[in-house]
């Protein structure tokens, strides 16, 4: 019950944030290009789109699955490989806007620093998975970085619940993604 209510209140919330910006980019004349504080906002927010969804697709394709990882032994409940790439986009937008929602509010506080350590980890996962084969520590790096993604929402629940309800989603995958890590270090 508790978990339903957190999702409603999450989905409440977004709707009325995503309303409030509606309202203010119909209101709002000036264009990018000028010296408003909109326009930086727009371009601190590219940048963080930049930074974290280039650099996911990145790491993605540099540490590209390749014959090692078709020849493990995998569980019943793995994906097939065309959804982690949508499934992965998706999420590393949420993690970018919420980085920057957090970097304009307070660029040395706590959920900052937790939001740049859990990127640390994201971006370390594949690398040690696919590049490195290393199985059993990509399942510590992963648990690490859902202890991360828990406490994140934890700290940022009060003080910016869209930030908090943006990480939910991740915090999902992550938990289904270290049940498959586990499953492929039991399987191999």
């Amino acid at each position: 019950m508790r978990v339903i209510s957190v999702l409603r209140d999450c989905a409440v919330l977004a709707s009325l944030k995503t309303r409030s910006l509606l309202r203010f980019s119909h209101h709002q004349k000036s264009s990018l290009v000028s010296s408003s504080p909109l326009s930086k906002q727009h371009i601190s927010l590219a940048l963080f789109l930049v930074l974290v969804v280039g650099g996911g697709l990145s790491i993605g394709y540099l540490t590209e699955p390749g014959e090692w990882y078709a020849q493990l032994a995998k569980p019943t409940f793995n994906p097939p490989g065309w959804v982690f790439g949508p499934v992965w986009t998706a999420l590393y937008i949420l993690i970018a806007i919420t980085g920057w929602r957090l970097w304009r509010r307070d660029r040395g506080g706590w959920p900052m620093k937790l939001w740049w350590a859990q990127l640390t980890l994201n971006f370390s996962w594949s690398p040690v998975f696919f590049s490195a084969h290393e199985i059993g520590l990509a399942f510590a790096v992963i648990l690490l970085l859902l202890a991360v993604l828990v406490a994140f929402i934890v700290a940022t629940w009060r003080r910016d619940r869209l930030a908090a309800c943006l990480f939910i989603p991740y915090a999902l995958w992550v938990v289904f993604a270290s049940a498959l890590n586990a499953s492929i270090f039991a399987l191999n």
